[in-house]
């Protein structure tokens, strides 16, 4: 071996040795997370240690109401454009715009003067037409004209009588009368206006007393609408939110396709008239009602694992109870079984309580 090859040779073994030295630094430098990937960070305490502030209610039995809240609109019970039906110019008005009326009051007139001069000229041939029929009845009983002779008279008489009452029924379509009791609305015409039977309106008359509300509710809900049933619609008056009750009366007798809902109408007596057609409502219908229920707040409910769960104050410290659910509302539930009078249930920060969890009551509840 030659002196370079030697010297070549140590080299490299001190090479050799000073990187298995200095490769365990280097590797730290570059890779620190080996070196704590098996250190433990501190945890801090646990959470049997923390105490949490919390709200909490005594559990007492109360009313529980099931409702529906749809919307609606007022109605009135009856409405309908006056208008004459037959033409000719307006000769007279009677009624106060705004106003009420009576059923059968006179509310307008149409020049009827040739129809009253028909009238006249046909009633004066009564008498003689009545006369006619005495002499050829009195004349048959004895023999003297043929029964056929009296049978004329005796038509031309009711004839006469016929066209008087069709003039008669002219004339009555010359008067424009209520239909029913009512608030009459603005007039549209004026005396002097000449009006066809089939485009004048000469005004609305509205009966609001008593008044209809109509909603619709998910067909879902259909077979639960029945005559008789309570509903509560809510409107503001006077600049408050007032509350009103009807009772259903009627309901569609079909779901309407294109929305899939049932139309319900409800009847609000209105005595005093203070609420008008066309308004908006909140109707609120009631499902269920259960006097004695144990209610609890639905956000105090933890579903899990196909359980529903609750927590409980017990010696300052929070224990789960697994409950069984009745009815359901908007915002609270029915608690069947699991929860009894008197309970104090955590209502607050149920989401961050463990079994054991100390608390502290803020605000309790009673």
């Amino acid at each position: 071996m030659t002196k370079r090859i030697k010297w070549s040779l140590i080299g490299v073994i001190i090479l050799f040795i000073a990187g298995i030295i200095v490769f365990p630094k280097v590797k730290d430098l570059i890779f620190p997370s080996e070196i704590e990937e098996n250190v433990v960070p501190d945890s801090g305490k646990s959470f049997r240690n923390q105490v949490l502030s919390v709200n909490a209610k005594i559990l007492n039995y109360q009313s529980l109401t099931d409702k529906l809240i749809t919307i609606g609109s007022t109605l009135p019970d009856e409405e309908v454009d006056l208008s004459f039906e037959t033409s000719g110019k307006i000769v007279a008005i009677y009624f106060t715009e705004g106003t009420h009326v009576k059923k059968g009051d006179l509310l307008a007139k149409i020049n009827d003067r040739p129809l009253q001069a028909e009238l006249k000229k046909l009633e004066a041939q009564i008498p003689l037409a009545k006369d006619r029929v005495y002499r050829q009845r009195t004349l048959l009983e004895k023999d003297a004209v043929s029964q056929e002779a009296y049978e004329q008279v005796q038509t031309e008489l009711e004839k006469l009588m016929a066209d008087i009452d069709l003039v008669k029924a002219n004339i009555d379509q010359t008067e424009l009368r209520a239909p029913f009791d009512g608030i009459i609305g603005l007039r549209k015409v004026s005396e002097g206006a000449y009006i066809t039977s089939s485009s004048s309106v000469v005004a609305t008359l509205t009966k609001i007393s008593p008044l209809k509300v109509e909603f619709s509710v998910p067909e879902k809900y259909a077979s639960e609408m029945k005559e008789g049933n309570l509903v509560v619609f809510k409107m503001e008056k006077n600049g408050v939110q007032q509350e009103f009750k009807a009772k259903v009366y009627a309901t569609e007798s079909k779901i309407a396709a294109d929305t899939r809902s049932l139309t319900v109408r409800a009847l609000y007596p209105n005595t005093r008239e203070e609420i008008l057609p066309g308004r908006y409502a909140s109707v609120e219908v009631t499902r269920h009602e259960i006097e004695n229920a144990l209610a609890i707040p639905s956000e105090s409910v933890i579903p899990e694992m196909g359980k529903d769960i609750v927590y409980l104050y017990k010696g300052g410290v929070a224990e789960p109870r697994e409950i069984t659910i009745g009815l359901r509302t908007e915002d609270q539930v029915q608690a069947l079984q699991g929860l009894q009078l008197g309970d104090t249930l955590l209502v607050s920060g149920v989401m961050q309580l463990r079994t054991g969890m100390k608390v502290k009551i803020d605000n309790l509840e009673e």
